[in-house]
């Protein structure tokens, strides 16, 4: 008994029988050796495509968000034909990419969903406009933004989240706390980021691009 419990502990046994009747012990995690197959890495995903083709398209798409919230008029959905995409293809939540400058009014890290709010320069509209600056990042605009990337590229929708969550986990690594939004607070800064209308009164923007100026 304990012989056969240290042999399932060190080993897993794919059993694979061959044209011959032979059988092929295989160990955990070298599974692909035999099948070809590789298991799926969200991380190598956006790396693979960030800096070449998704933030490119994500800055080219970037409406000034000032210029919006003032055509939209109380109504964030209604640019949707113009500005948006939906995150289902003709349904789902409607995302927009957006880009300007203000001055941070709070900054907010008391919750693990952090943000920060910010005084939008050119706009005195009612909306509340806020950023956010993690380390939990709610939603999955801005991978839902991109035209580079659709679900069907994906085996399952287990990988497809788990491209929106490495998406979030490179923004507050390489973007949120290199612009440090502890020291932020009174000062101007620039942002170009991506939010999803749920909100006619609130935008809450996930940064790809954030710098004080």
């Amino acid at each position: 008994m304990r012989k056969r419990m240290l042999a399932a502990g060190l080993v897993a046994v794919m059993m694979t029988t061959c044209m011959t009747g032979c059988v092929k012990v295989v160990k955990i995690g070298q599974e692909a050796e035999l099948t070809g197959e590789q298991e799926f890495n969200a991380v190598d995903n956006v790396a693979a495509i960030w800096e070449s083709e998704a933030l490119p398209e994500l800055q080219e798409k970037a409406v000034e968000l000032s210029e919006f919230l003032t055509e939209a008029n109380g109504d964030l959905k209604s640019l949707v034909d113009k500005y948006g995409k939906y995150s289902m293809g003709t349904s789902g939540e409607i995302n927009y990419v957006v880009k300007g400058t203000g001055t941070v009014e709070e900054v907010n890290q008391e919750k693990k969903a952090g943000y920060m709010t910010v005084k939008l320069d050119g706009y005195d509209g009612p909306e509340e406009i806020s950023i956010q600056i993690g380390s939990v990042y709610k939603g999955s605009s801005v991978r839902d933004s991109l035209d580079v990337i659709k679900f069907g590229d994906y085996t399952n929708q287990q990988d497809w989240a788990a491209v929106s969550q490495s998406i979030n986990e490179m923004i507050d690594e390489e973007i949120v706390k290199k612009a440090d939004p502890a020291s932020l607070k009174g000062k101007t800064i620039s942002f170009t980021g991506c939010f999803t209308a749920n909100d006619n009164t609130k935008v809450l923007i996930t940064p790809i691009e954030l710098e004080a100026k």
